[in-house]
């Protein structure tokens, strides 16, 4: 193999490498991975899991578990669009914590779907 076509080959790895790259994310933060898959898809309901693992940290396999938490416990709607699915987040769903009890997804949730004006 050339100078030239080796060089090509890893240009095309380091390109790949950087648009797959995950999100950098904090060691922790105050939502957990269901709360950012929900904002995910509330923010674009046509998106697919593999993005929605990019932006959020996690593996693929995790995402789709957490979107089928969220599809069984009634939080988001999934429904067929040709090949790929679209979502819809209900947010007039209650808090399912306790402490959070008598509150409403959209009072969390809300503001971080909204685009900033």
């Amino acid at each position: 193999m050339s100078n030239h076509a080796l060089i090509r080959c890893n240009v095309g790895r380091v390109v790949k490498q950087l648009v797959s790259t995950p999100a950098t994310v904090p060691s922790w933060t105050f939502l957990t991975n269901h709360a950012h898959v929900l904002v995910c898809i509330a923010q674009n309901p046509e998106v697919r899991l593999a993005e929605i693992a990019r932006q959020v940290g996690i593996g693929e396999r995790a995402v789709h578990a957490i979107v089928q938490d969220l599809v069984d416990a009634g939080y988001v709607l999934r429904a067929r669009s040709g090949r790929h699915n679209v979502y819809e987040v209900q947010l007039d769903r209650p808090l399912r914590h306790p402490l959070e009890a008598g509150h409403q997804v959209a009072e969390i949730f809300g503001p971080l779907t909204t685009s900033p004006e």
